[in-house]
């Protein structure tokens, strides 16, 4: 074991029991985020006032895992001033709440208003004084079973993993993996104890950015579970994997062995190429801290199906049924773990955290052989079991079976009946053509297991749905299985992302929606569920298809904006009433989408992918030219190519749209000119350590070109169309949606405070430009700090009905008063036309949308009838002798 001079990781001791152990590294980097480098000194500095803030005595502290460098402080601040630490997953208020109130933690650091505040509580449990942490079993929610841990045991285990990895204060991780999960906790743990760095807030795999930013963060490792490395897998033939990464570590599940022998090639290619590298397979559970056992990476090509031996300082064994330890090789057992970093033991309740240690071994409830090369190997799980006919049937071992032959599956059940959940086709190349490929699978299910085909039941989920670990959410499934009929959360995300291919795995954000889809399924999620809920952009279909009922009637504020910025520009351009700003709130809005859903391919250099939604914008704009067209018997040619707004022209030549229609030119002004200025590859990494960063130079730019009026000379009235007009207010929302803490939100708002009535001011300094930006800087306060706004559930519908037909509102919105209603102009009073070309604006652009909406679901009726008739063709040529 290497030496651990500052005794961070004494026995006897808690983990970086003292200020003094973390400021031992002085200056050297220990965290990054956001572009930004915390040194061990300033994350002691700020643990320790932290620990200032916390109340007299031991108890419990909640802490809500969001990874940043003041939750880590926040979180090394409260073990260092005596308390126990709860770790609550980010994001998850519901769950975290159900365990506030079972465990009665004495303060909280939890998420408000998107960012992090402590607050105390009353009435704290006492708790027993050698319990570090209360960590819940994997995939658990706030009805799981606690774990505490002593502060030896985080200690020892940590020291264990920076052993046989070897861990060095050169090094940097890349922290992908929850902080709640004792896996990630196990790298923050085991990094920070050798003064090494790590790097946090990497995007998901998913992202196209996530290989350059893991490049331009300078990582040497990467820890996740086996879906990690599959999407790893698939972002590889985008970029190649950085050469400073020089190790990769994979827990929390069974890695198929070819997946292992091919990754554990992939590393030693890079050794024979000169460069380090190595692929470590790990075994462990949240009973024993986190490791319990590895996989040299030199015996993973010999072994790849092996968890491989015991960490230093614990003990590995078998144990039958009897109680008796098994001696002979491949003789399966009872897995049973002794070391130092097993738990005290479980807690249901407050009261149990008041006990000691209860435990000296652990029996891990898995069953394993262990080989005459002396590595253990996993056989399944005893829980993970069904008796049928007479016959046990182990869900691990048909799972196994069936990736074996190339099925993607999931397996449960009970003693009655065996569920199989599916990726793909059941049926494979082998099997008999005329055979339907679910009772081919039924089939080969039944005869892995041996048992009749009337107990296998199967379930079509493609993907299949995950925990943020990685691991496959059974319960998910389960609720999948049993799931009310009504619902029909898969058919509306795959009309409004055709045809790109959907399945139940995927979310929102890992589908990258834009923000007319987003609008578009927040309405059918309202109607489907009774309310939307709380980050579902994050959750998979199958785990919104499986949610519960919404409690609360609530709708988001930016799409509460968005229905109110369109009715603005309705009412003002009919009325002329000073309800000025409501398309120069729409820009802010996409500002917001573009940062949120978008950046990511920028940050990738994807064009074609960034620029893709605006088809969704371009197709219904076009219809509206062509109409324009047909009646003038003339092209508008400036507004085909998108320069109206330029001032090449005016709206009486008609070689342009009327004004209202600068929106879209500007929109996708912006968007090219995005394109443009991140095509430098030192941007592009910006972008992908630092979103909040980038807006802001974004936004500087942005006012600079606004706040400098002899920039763009045009002929008055006409340059408030222009692209200098309006970039600095998408800039605004691109910061709103970036801005995650709440120094940054107070950020934002402060420059908004100071551009915003600047630009009114250079705008004519008259009541309408100062009305305009004043609203809009109190628009920018709400996004800034409300999430949701309650009201009535009618209202909730309504508000998400108009924000989804806000785009051909706009775009429609003109026609009924200029076209439809001219021949009401002499019948009836102002105050009635007004009222009436208001609501029939509205209603025009509603129906314009639903006729769009319609377009994706007659393009899948027409793929569907090709997918049918494919194989209709395929019969009648082969019968016909022509398809030879």
């Amino acid at each position: 074991m290497r030496p651990d001079p500052c005794g961070l990781a004494s026995a006897t001791g808690t983990m970086f029991h003292s200020f003094d152990a973390l400021t031992a590294f002085g200056h050297r980097p220990a965290l990054l985020a956001e572009g930004r480098v915390v040194s061990y000194a300033d994350l002691a500095r700020r643990a320790r006032d932290f620990a200032a803030r916390m109340p007299a005595g031991r108890g419990l502290v909640a802490i809500e895992m969001v990874p940043d460098p003041d939750t880590i402080a926040a979180y090394l601040g409260a073990l260092q001033a005596g308390h126990a630490v709860m770790p609550l997953a980010a994001g998850e208020a519901r769950s975290g709440d159900g365990l506030v109130a079972r465990f009665r933690p004495v303060a909280c650091w939890r998420q408000q208003d998107g960012a992090c505040a402590l607050t105390h509580t009353a009435g704290g449990a006492p708790i027993h004084p050698d319990l570090a942490l209360l960590l819940m079993t994997s995939g658990s929610t706030g009805q799981g079973r606690g774990v505490r841990l002593s502060h030896s045991a985080v200690a020892a285990n940590a020291a264990a993993i920076a052993d046989y990895l070897e861990i060095q204060p050169t090094e940097r991780a890349a922290l992908v993996l929850p902080l709640h999960y004792s896996y990630g906790l196990s790298v923050l743990h085991s990094h920070l104890l050798r003064g090494a760095s790590l790097w946090l807030g990497a995007p998901s795999l998913l992202a196209p950015g996530f290989l350059p930013g893991l490049e331009a963060a300078e990582a040497t490792s990467l820890a996740g579970v086996p879906h990690h490395f599959r999407l790893l897998r698939a972002a590889l033939a985008q970029h190649p994997l950085p050469p400073r990464l020089t190790t990769l570590t994979v827990a929390g599940g069974a890695m198929p062995p070819a997946e292992v022998s091919a990754w554990a090639r992939e590393m030693q290619n890079r050794e024979r190429a000169g460069r380090p590298g190595r692929f470590v397979v790990m075994y462990g559970q949240t009973e024993a801290t986190a490791r319990i056992a590895y996989l040299p990476p030199a015996r993973a090509a010999e072994a790849p199906e092996a968890i491989g031996q015991a960490i230093p300082g614990g003990q590995l064994a078998l144990r039958c049924a009897a109680g008796q330890r098994i001696q002979r090789p491949g003789e399966e057992g009872e897995l049973v773990y002794r070391g130092p970093n097993v738990m005290m033991g479980y807690a249901q309740e407050a009261a149990d955290l008041l006990r000691g240690p209860e435990l000296e071994e652990l029996a891990t409830g898995d069953m394993a052989v262990q080989g005459s090369d002396g590595l253990f190997r996993i056989t399944g799980r005893r829980s993970r079991m069904s008796k049928i006919a007479g016959l046990r049937i182990g869900h691990d071992a048909l799972e196994q079976a069936l990736a074996a032959a190339g099925i993607a599956a999931a397996i449960w059940g009970d003693d009655a009946q065996i569920w199989v959940a599916t990726e793909g086709p059941g049926a494979t190349p082998d099997e008999a053509p005329d055979e339907a490929p679910d009772e081919a699978l039924r089939a080969r299910v039944a005869d892995l297991a041996g048992i009749g085909a009337q107990h296998v039941e199967l379930l079509a989920c493609a993907p299949l749905p995950r925990h943020p670990n990685g691991k496959i959410d059974y319960p998910a499934l389960k609720a999948r299985a049993a799931q009310p009929a009504g619902r029909d959360i898969l058919a509306a995300f795959a009309r409004s992302f055709a045809p790109a291919p959907v399945g139940r795995g995927d979310s929102f954000r890992s589908l990258v929606g834009d923000s007319l889809q987003h609008v578009e399924l927040s309405l059918v999620l309202d109607q489907q569920l009774g309310g939307l809920p709380t980050g579902w952009e994050n959750q998979t279909i199958a785990a919104l298809e499986a949610a519960t009922p919404a409690r609360s009637s609530a709708v988001p504020m930016p799409l509460l904006a968005r229905a109110l910025a369109i009715l603005a520009v309705v009412v003002a351009h009919q009325t002329l009433w000073p309800v000025y700003g409501g398309a120069a709130a729409m820009v802010i809005l996409l500002g917001m989408s573009v940062a949120e859903h978008r950046s990511r391919f920028l940050a990738a250099g994807d064009a074609a992918a960034f620029l893709a939604p605006l088809r969704r914008v371009l197709l219904p704009y076009f219809i509206v030219l062509a109409g324009y067209a047909l009646v003038w018997q003339q092209i508008p040619w400036a507004s085909v190519i998108l320069i109206g707004n330029f001032a090449v022209t005016t709206p009486e030549t008609r070689l342009m749209l009327p004004y209202l229609y600068w929106f879209v030119e500007a929109y996708v002004q912006i968007c090219l000119l995005l394109v443009l200025l991140f095509q430098p590859t030192a941007l592009r990494r910006w972008l992908s350590v630092s979103l909040f960063g980038v807006g802001l130079g974004l936004l500087g730019l942005a006012a600079a070109l606004r706040l400098v009026p002899e920039f763009w000379p045009l002929p008055a009235g006409r340059s408030q169309f222009t692209l200098p007009w309006v970039l600095y207010l998408f800039a605004l929302g691109w910061c709103i949606a970036a801005a995650r803490s709440l120094p940054q939100r107070l950020l934002v708002l402060g420059l908004a405070g100071l551009v915003l009535p600047m630009a009114a001011w250079l705008g004519g300094n008259w009541y309408g430009a100062w009305a305009k930006y004043l609203s809009l800087l109190g628009l920018t306060g709400l996004l800034l700090f409300v999430q949701t706004v309650p009201m009535p559930r009618l209202w909730v519908r309504g508000v998400i009905h108009l924000a989804q037909a806000a785009f051909p509102v706009y775009l429609l919105h003109r026609l009924v008063p200029e076209v439809l209603m001219q021949p009401l102009v002499p019948l009836i009073p102002a105050w009635q036309f007004h009222a009436l070309a208001i609501v029939g604006g509205i209603g025009a652009g509603v129906l314009g949308g639903y006729a769009l909406g319609l377009l994706p679901r007659a393009g899948q009726a027409l793929r569907a009838q090709g997918r049918a008739a494919a194989p209709r063709r395929a019969w009648q040529l082969a019968l016909s002798g022509r398809g030879q």
